[in-house]
């Protein structure tokens, strides 16, 4: 009797730590939110494994599990997906834009927003365009998928200057894609100011990294 009430009381502890990753945590970043996500799930799922089976197999088969969807397994990565990322690196060659695939399987289009913007602008830098273009394109070519702009600054200025400048960058790429033929409700926009930072903005070279435009594509399993 005390081994089944241990055993339940480790699935209830589990089964909470896999509710809370899908929590938002404040001021993480996307991939923090992954990383964070994946390890309170593999030790969710660890703790759940070893009530049920009561050995290191189970314990080993429930840490996998609970990782894939601590990070946030509802994404697919096809090969729609990997032909889109494969188009969009050579649409961003010698741009400055970096593309990569996110832990959670989805596609991630970094816009430093010194080639985008002017100074404390919202408004496109045409030299952006064709990377925008081709990113239109692909999702036109790939209906199944939604996408997420989030617009970022550096901590120089206030926030009631860097919120709605960043809100407004998102805007702005979010115009274009629909002004190419994308339908709007498959878009997001949001502006994070200067509360997610990817480098110090103790140096110029930081802030630099900072300013930017993080575009994220994903696609749903059916």
């Amino acid at each position: 009797m005390k081994k089944a009430f241990t055993s339940l009381t480790v699935a209830a502890t589990a089964a909470a730590l896999l509710a809370g990753c899908a929590a938002p945590a404040g001021n993480m970043t996307q991939g923090q939110h992954v990383g964070v996500g994946a390890g309170v799930g593999a030790v969710a799922g660890a703790l759940l494994g070893q009530a049920i089976g009561h050995d290191r197999e189970s314990t080993l088969i429930g840490a996998a599990a609970g990782a894939v969807l601590g990070a946030g397994g509802s994404y697919l990565w096809s090969q729609q997906m990997q032909q889109q990322k494969a188009a969009m690196e050579q649409a961003a060659q010698g741009t400055g834009v970096q593309v990569s695939q996110t832990a959670d399987n989805r596609l991630r289009i970094n816009i430093p927003a010194d080639a985008s913007f002017a100074t404390g602008s919202a408004v496109l830098n045409r030299n952006i365009y064709p990377v925008l273009e081709r990113l239109a394109q692909t999702l036109q070519q790939n209906p199944n998928t939604t996408v997420a702009i989030i617009g970022h600054t550096d901590s120089t200025g206030s926030d009631a200057i860097n919120n709605p400048l960043s809100q407004n960058r998102a805007n702005a790429a979010m115009h274009y894609l629909v002004s190419k033929g994308v339908a709007g409700q498959r878009i997001s926009t949001s502006g994070m100011g200067a509360s997610q930072p990817v480098a110090s903005n103790a140096t110029e070279a930081g802030r630099a990294q900072n300013r930017r435009v993080e575009i994220y594509v994903a696609e749903r399993t059916r």
